[in-house]
């Protein structure tokens, strides 16, 4: 077998692999909420995490703009962040900006939160959070909402699906549940909300995967000719 062939065989194998790495990875470059369900007239925890840099220039800072109807703002303090509210003259808070303390590198995962409540006018709808990451260099706004039916956007805001009015208006959602309750919700919860949080990562992921294994299936043919 000559030198060329053993180059040509390796650089197949290695386009497989790094497909089937690469992809998965690229279509997870969002910035993800959870969870993604609450009720309407209720509390909830929020908490904004991503992964990834602008074209890997390290994050600096997470702005987070409130959208209407979301009230009873407040950020939860991270040693990690410094944190500044844009209070307007009613007492509402409309943008939360977190500034690293250290910028994150690209492939570290990071993450900021806040509590939130969702106005009962809010029921049954999907409400977007435009959220803008600045970097060392550069900046991404992950602020744009898909068109209904419409493919999912290069940049998407991360969004919560908000349910009906919590009963009885409970101060928390899910106050009044019992603990077992609250466990076995979650468990059952748990998968279903990892298949939804990013279904065009898991198909390319597939795509990546079988890309590898044809750049596989054709280095070893051509080996095997070779030898022949």
């Amino acid at each position: 077998m000559t030198s060329t062939t053993r180059t040509r065989i390796l650089a197949g194998v290695v386009l497989g692999a790094a497909l089937a790495v690469a992809v998965p990875l690229a279509a997870s470059a969002h910035v993800h909420v959870t969870p993604e369900n609450a009720s309407a007239d209720a509390s909830t925890s929020l908490t904004f995490s991503f992964s990834h840099g602008c074209d890997e220039s390290p994050t600096t800072s997470m702005i987070i703009d409130i959208p209407e109807g979301v009230t009873n703002v407040v950020p939860v303090a991270d040693a990690n962040w410094t944190i500044e509210r844009d209070v307007a003259d009613n007492g509402t808070v409309s943008r939360v900006t977190y500034s690293a303390v250290a910028p994150v590198e690209n492939g570290i995962k990071g993450e900021v939160s806040l509590d939130a409540r969702f106005s009962a006018e809010l029921a049954e709808t999907d409400v977007a959070f435009p959220v803008t990451q600045v970097c060392v260099t550069g900046q991404t706004a992950w602020t744009e909402v898909a068109a209904e039916g419409a493919d999912e956007p290069e940049s998407p805001a991360p969004i919560v699906s908000v349910g009906a009015v919590s009963a009885g208006g409970d101060e928390h959602a899910g106050h009044g549940a019992t603990a077992e309750d609250d466990t076995a919700d979650a468990v059952d919860a748990a998968p279903a909300a990892s298949l939804r949080a990013d279904p065009t990562a898991l198909w390319l992921g597939g795509a990546g995967l079988a890309l590898g294994a044809i750049a596989l299936v054709v280095a070893v043919t051509a080996l095997v000719r070779r030898r022949a």
